[in-house]
């Protein structure tokens, strides 16, 4: 699937919730999965960076230095953090802002409620450190949000460095 880049208006719009029995849902669940393993260091994926207005995303931060716990590879729809708790600064990334990272705070530890694609069974993941904040990021992209949403300032913006 082809990832849209800012400004596309759909990313700054919070996404429909979903049901999570829908066939399209579960289709749109494994093509999420997909792409985010075809992009190098990508880590989560949510349904409007593709141009889709549903509550859905996947995240899987195994392998990644940064994690610390890690559920391997998950979708989960209709997401929402319950508890937030340990507020740490982080740099993120994103495939929809290619070319700009961020420093933004999000909590270190959470534990977020969400929906399997498929059964519909509610899931609860308990997490920490970048697995939390891949989690918060995508959940942002849900609500309309972009991580350049949450810094602090232009300051707090780079230009993403490029490893050849």
């Amino acid at each position: 699937m082809n990832v849209l880049t800012a400004p596309a208006a759909i990313l700054s719009t919070p996404a429909d919730e979903v049901d999570p029995a829908d066939p399209a849902i579960v289709r749109l669940a494994a093509d999420l999965i997909t792409t985010m393993r075809a992009a190098p260091g990508c880590v989560g994926l949510a349904a409007p960076q593709v141009g889709v207005s549903a509550q859905v995303f996947c995240v899987d931060v195994t392998g990644h230095p940064k994690a610390v716990t890690t559920h391997g590879a998950f979708v989960l729809c209709n997401a929402k953090v319950v508890e937030a708790s340990r507020w740490r600064p982080g740099r993120e990334g994103c495939m929809s802002v290619p070319d700009l990272t961020g420093d933004v705070k999000r909590a270190a530890r959470v534990v977020v409620e969400g929906l399997r694609p498929g059964t519909g069974e509610s899931i609860t993941i308990t997490t920490d450190a970048f697995e939390a904040r891949a989690l918060q990021h995508e959940i942002d992209h849900c609500a309309g949000k972009l991580f350049l949403d949450r810094v602090a300032g232009a300051h707090a913006i780079h230009v993403r460095k490029v490893y050849l």
